[in-house]
């Protein structure tokens, strides 16, 4: 038999759901094309775009996201607040609105760790292998889209697979400036009905769900990705 505060908060924890999988989807997708232009900053010739993207992620990588979190919204956005113009314009809704400040956050995360993964793979993809596409006549830009980026995806997909699902778990600090995501709509459950333990059990299997649900996407990727050797 199905709980009743279960029933009764469905609807809310519905909502958390899909705020948690609306962070997910945005940090991974904006994050990851930072990631790569972060990684291809990494690697430049050119110094000054080089050390600086090596600032940025030591950054980054050094503090809590907790703490980047906290500096954007309780900083930014009492910053924000005290400029009229801004409380006047269309970007208000936004800007007081603490998901955009985790969005921010998270995009920024994950421009820095997958950034210096995605440097590595782009450092591991053998050289035989560009001087084939030069060969070929390509350029460097159509070597690098064409060869080199999709060469080194293949090869971190495993890599990559584990940091969606780190990801995941760090939409969890929504709930920490007052976001009702999937953990948030646990706190507000267990706040009303006295259950302590009941809906974290709960949330704690949909985020198990979630990492499989990641986990079996990444590997069919990789399946597909990855071609079948016939025997002779």
């Amino acid at each position: 038999m199905i709980a009743a505060w279960i029933t009764e908060y469905a609807a809310l924890l519905g909502r958390g759901l899909q705020t948690t999988i609306s962070l997910l989807l945005i940090a991974s997708v904006l994050g990851f094309v930072l990631a790569v232009l972060v990684a291809l900053a990494r690697i430049s010739k050119n110094r000054l775009l080089a050390k600086a993207s090596l600032f940025y992620t030591s950054l980054w990588r050094g503090t809590p996201l907790l703490i980047q979190i906290y500096i954007f919204y309780y900083g930014l956005g009492s910053l924000f607040a005290q400029f009229p113009l801004l409380r006047a314009s269309f970007l208000w809704p936004y800007l007081r609105d603490g998901y955009w400040y985790i969005v921010f956050a998270l995009v920024l995360s994950v421009g820095a760790y997958v950034g210096e993964v995605i440097r590595g793979g782009l450092l591991a993809v053998p050289k035989g292998e560009m001087e084939a596409a030069s060969a070929f006549g390509m350029t460097a830009r159509q070597a690098l889209l064409r060869v080199r980026l999709p060469r080194a995806m293949r090869l971190l997909l495993p890599t990559l697979a584990g940091e969606c699902v780190m990801l995941l778990k760090s939409t969890a600090l929504a709930s920490t400036i007052a976001v009702i995501d999937l953990l948030g709509a646990a706190n507000v459950v267990r706040a009303q009905t006295l259950q302590v333990y009941e809906p974290l059990l709960l949330v704690a299997l949909v985020y198990v769900c979630l990492t499989f649900l990641i986990e079996a996407l990444f590997a069919f990727v990789e399946r597909r990705g990855t071609p079948v050797r016939r025997s002779v």
